[in-house]
């Protein structure tokens, strides 16, 4: 009886993260997107380490 359990807890967990790796989404973005995440990091970084900084 508990290795019904056992293996019915792990196809339930097996199943959701298969669930979940099927409906994750890639992100098609441009080479311009791309640029302004880009861009967008390094200035956050540069903030973050000057606040660091004090």
């Amino acid at each position: 009886m508990v290795w019904l359990i056992v293996i019915i807890s792990f196809g339930v967990i097996v199943s959701g993260i298969l669930l979940l790796k099927q409906s994750a989404k890639k992100f098609n973005l441009t080479d311009e997107q791309l640029k302004e995440i880009k861009q967008r990091n390094q200035q956050l970084d540069k903030r973050d380490n000057e606040e660091n900084d004090y």
